[in-house]
């Protein structure tokens, strides 16, 4: 930047660098939802093309920022996890709560088309977003076990509300009034009974959310002298999954592992590139070599 006698002014913004060592959780959500999912006609109690569409979103911000190692979604609503040692924007809360939600904003209306083929948007969506630190690996955990908690509590509450409504023929009022103060037995019941749905076939993506992970998958690379090697490539996966046991976190001990994550997954992209141009440039057998020696 060039200096000049109103460099000054710099002076007056907010250093809000966050704490280093602790995990950082960027969510965002809807805003006005309520009124965007009425007017673009989404499905009650869940649109399957909402939450791809959400999913597909949250990928992109997923694959543009190396040290988000995991996302977890449901309804309007997505959560990103930084690693501890993450070191973004020097941890700064404006600039990764800004660029994540502007992010998946801007992919949520790209690929809208995609997923709504056909429904033209009437105007556009909106999300805000915050970020929060938290200082160890259990506390993290079970902030996306109360996400994942309040993931299921709407759902089973929304598909008895619906179902009264839509197939019970209740007004919206009385539906509410009917499930005043149940209990989730008494909900599985009401569904059962009234209206043959069990509950605990419901689609996983409705029950348990989204969760947006990395995973190694192994590849053939043919180098420029037609040589075919295994690679192990990334790849973001998702995944609609219990994260509140502890079998989700047994068998990816990486999200939780540090710096050691961090720097592994930057190895593994950097071989996955260099590999990635070797095949796709034959008149350049040098580079294929150099891939090779260093892997």
């Amino acid at each position: 930047m060039a200096k000049s006698k109103y460099e000054y002014v710099r002076n007056f913004e907010l250093q809000d660098r966050l704490l280093p060592s602790t995990w950082l959780v960027v969510r965002i959500d809807g805003q006005g939802f309520t009124r965007f999912t009425a007017k673009h006609g989404f499905a009650k109690p869940n649109d399957i093309r909402a939450l791809n569409l959400m999913n597909r979103a949250a990928k992109v911000v997923v694959e543009s920022m190396v040290e988000i190692v995991l996302a977890y979604g449901q309804s309007d609503e997505y959560s990103f996890v930084f690693s501890k040692d993450a070191k973004a924007y020097e941890r700064r809360a404006s600039k990764l709560s800004t660029l994540l939600v502007s992010k998946f904003t801007s992919a949520y209306v790209y690929y809208w088309s995609e997923f709504f083929a056909g429904t033209r948007l009437e105007f556009p969506p909106a999300f805000d977003s915050r970020v929060v630190m938290y200082p160890s690996d259990r506390i993290m955990r079970d902030y996306l076990c109360w996400r994942q908690v309040d993931c299921h509590i709407n759902n089973m509450y929304n598909t008895c509300f619906w179902a009264l409504v839509n197939k019970g023929g209740m007004t919206q009022k009385e539906a509410e009034k009917r499930l005043s103060g149940t209990l989730s037995k008494d909900k599985n019941e009401l569904l059962f009974s009234e209206f043959g749905i069990n509950y605990n076939n419901e689609p996983a993506i409705f029950k348990k959310g989204s969760v947006v992970v990395r995973d190694e998958v192994p590849v053939e690379i043919v180098d420029a002298q037609g040589d075919a090697s295994k690679r192990a490539k990334t790849e973001v996966a998702i995944l609609h999954c219990d994260i509140i046991k502890d079998a989700f976190w047994n068998e990816r001990p990486e999200i939780l592992e540090g710096k050691g994550t961090r720097a592994g997954r930057k190895a593994a992209f950097r071989r996955q590139r260099e590999a990635e141009l070797a095949a796709e440039a034959p008149e350049a057998p040098e580079a294929a070599d150099k891939a090779k020696q260093e892997n």
